[in-house]
């Protein structure tokens, strides 16, 4: 595979993770963001280690435990940390830290673990996409600053970097399928304590069975099983700025499905995005 087809499959990936916020819109009002990030990710653990177990691909040998666990452990506390900022410090301020921070520390991550320092084409990109999320996201409102929120945005960027970072490390022995298989169902069990703090009626109705499978088949197992495969040939922290597609596929549905309101900043934010993501798709190498 290619340089440049890989860096396509991450985009791909990340306009897969930006359908999640319509769709939850269309989930019963009595689904609580947390649980519907629980379901998600039991659902898409159990499709994708289905999908290993009929291609006759599963193993369990030869597994370095501890990067499986923590790229295990980095995904499944992703969704409580992020929807807890979310909730404690407003979607603003939690949505551009944890995604504007993610990059940041992956390269830091990287540098520290590997002693790969991104090049300026990465910095210049990272800083013009995070801008673009920021004018996304900013709104003429008061926001409140809530330091526990702030923390949680930040555990939820560190926990994003953390499972690309391992994964990563784990593509490099195992075929792309059977990692995320293994993470995601991994993942899965450590979140499934969750599934005893709410309520999950909500799929009995049509719309909540049918968001549920959206984001655990599309938006988790298909989206993740495509990032690691264009994984193999970026750089964690090229593809952690790349995902930064998410929030522009999520601003461009929430316009033209959910109807959301359009402020002046959302233009300028789009053109932001796009730029950068243009520019690091264009660098030379990983």
């Amino acid at each position: 595979m290619s340089h440049r087809n890989a860096i396509i499959l991450i985009l791909i990936a990340a306009v897969l993770w930006g359908t999640t916020g319509t769709a939850q819109s269309f989930a019963p009002s009595s689904a609580h963001p947390v649980a519907i990030g629980a379901i998600r990710l039991a659902i898409g653990g159990i499709a994708l280690l289905v999908l290993v177990v009929i291609q006759g691909k599963f193993y369990i040998r030869n597994w370095p435990k501890w990067i499986t666990f923590l790229a295990a452990l980095a995904m499944a506390a992703y969704q409580p940390l992020f929807f807890s900022a979310v909730l404690w410090t407003g979607v603003a301020v939690g949505t551009v830290v944890a995604i504007g921070s993610a990059p940041i520390l992956a390269g830091i991550m990287e540098w520290l673990f590997y002693r790969i320092i991104p090049d300026r084409r990465w910095w210049l990109a990272t800083i013009l996409a995070i801008t673009g999320c920021s004018l996304l996201v900013s709104n003429d409102q008061a926001v409140a600053i809530s330091p526990l929120g702030i923390l949680m945005a930040v555990g939820a960027g560190l926990s994003f970097a953390t499972y690309t970072l391992f994964s990563k490390k784990l593509l490099e022995q195992h075929h792309s399928e059977v990692v995320v298989a293994v993470v995601f169902t991994l993942a899965a069990i450590l979140l499934s304590p969750i599934l005893l703090l709410y309520d999950f009626t909500w799929l009995l109705q049509t719309n909540g069975i049918t968001v549920a499978l959206h984001l655990g088949i599309l938006a988790t197992a298909i989206a993740y099983l495509i990032f690691s495969r264009g994984l193999i040939r970026t750089s964690a922290a090229t593809a952690v700025t790349l995902s930064l597609a998410e929030p522009l596929t999520a601003t461009v549905l929430g316009m033209v499905i959910v109807k959301e309101n359009i402020t002046t900043q959302i233009l300028p934010g789009l053109i932001l995005i796009f730029t950068s993501l243009v520019f690091l798709s264009f660098r030379k190498s990983s």
